[in-house]
């Protein structure tokens, strides 16, 4: 996947957070974002990581997010793995 198309990926995850008043408060508690911060870095490659990393905390989202947008369930953490940060080791 290319950087252009994680972000995109990223930013349609983003607008799937924001359309759930109860996951955009879980996203908002565990980032410490408030409205002005999500518009504002909307655009930041790093905190569309953050965005992905913290979809992916939960299958349910995970499923949400692609069934709404007709992706396979592997394309967010496909997406991350391309964002900085996501090239990160997994030991598990």
């Amino acid at each position: 996947m290319r950087r252009e198309s994680a972000e995109t990926v990223a930013v349609e995850a983003l607008a799937w957070i924001a359309s759930d008043d109860d996951v955009l408060s879980e996203f908002m508690g565990a980032t410490g974002s408030d409205p002005a911060d999500i518009r504002q870095r909307a655009g930041d490659a790093e905190f569309l990581g953050a965005v992905l990393d913290f979809l992916l905390m939960q299958d349910r989202w995970i499923e949400g997010f692609c069934d709404r947008n007709g992706y396979a369930y592997d394309v967010p953490g496909r997406a991350r793995a391309v964002l900085p940060g996501g090239d990160l080791p997994h030991w598990t």
